[in-house]
């Protein structure tokens, strides 16, 4: 079979299109790259949805975890404490028993123990909880001049929120949260080891390059193929963040304007 015939028939695989059987022997390195990289759309999608969802939740929990009323002020601190107190792979087993339960109550919870939903859910209050307590930290770090001028404009209430506090807020946070976002794509991969089941047995790009090490005894070509795919998506993730930063900060002078600096996250 041709590397292209292979790419033809394995490269929408994860999302049911083409061959149903995986290769059974042979397993050329057109097959690695073609299978894990199909399997890849998953990790984007969980990382790129819980992303874009959690950002709004996490904001939330930031201008929460910031009031003054107790009843506002205690939900958002007990939200983050949880989530970031608690190991990931912890809440995917605690969230799919938690949709077992919910299933024998209604069949309508019968969709939330798919991986696609149920994992996807938790990532996205996980990110949330994290990028909440970053947004938090930049929420106190806002200089109190710049709210002194919303004021002596005659800003108030949304207004001054949405044009003076929360830009500021973005602008301060964005470094730290551009690591975030990096450490979530990079979580995706535990959807593999969860309880969650993967749709119709189509899973993500781990579960690929866990097909190929245990059918040729030998995870020195799968894996490392797998962490050159998530190389490629966080150059990708660096690039996009990076033009939103330059964007935040264009009203600065060049010499002031914060870069994004990569840091690995070693324990979390």
């Amino acid at each position: 079979m041709s590397c292209l015939q292979t790419v033809q028939d394995y490269a929408l695989r994860s999302l049911g299109y083409g061959e149903r059987l995986l290769p059974r022997e042979g397993y050329t390195l057109c097959e690695h790259f073609t299978l894990i990289g199909s399997g890849m759309i998953w990790n984007v999608y969980f990382g790129a949805i819980a992303l874009a969802t959690g950002f709004f939740l996490a904001t939330l929990v930031a201008l929460g975890k910031g009031a003054r009323n107790p009843l506002i002020r205690k939900p958002s601190e007990w939200f983050i404490f949880v989530f970031r107190g608690s190991p990931l792979f912890i809440q995917f087993f605690f969230a799919y028993f938690l949709f077992l339960s919910l299933k024998s109550v209604s069949p309508v919870f019968d969709v939330f123990t798919s991986a696609w939903l149920g994992a996807l859910i938790v990532l996205f209050l996980n990110t949330a909880a994290y990028s909440g307590e970053i947004f938090y930290g930049a929420l106190r770090s806002i200089p109190k001049g710049d709210v002194e001028a919303a004021d002596a404009y005659g800003f108030s209430g949304l207004r001054r929120f949405r044009r003076i506090i929360w830009p500021t807020m973005l602008r301060l946070a964005w470094p730290a949260y551009t690591n975030e976002a990096i450490f979530l794509f990079h979580s995706t991969t535990l959807v593999f080891f969860s309880g969650f089941p993967a749709w119709q047995q189509r899973g993500d790009a781990l579960y690929y390059a866990n097909y190929f090490a245990d059918k040729t005894f030998n995870p020195f070509v799968p894996y490392p193929i797998l962490a050159g795919y998530f190389i490629l998506l966080t150059l990708v993730i660096i690039g996009i963040f990076g033009a939103v930063n330059r964007r935040l900060n264009r009203h600065l002078p060049q010499e002031a304007r914060r870069g994004l600096k990569l840091r690995l996250n070693l324990i979390r």
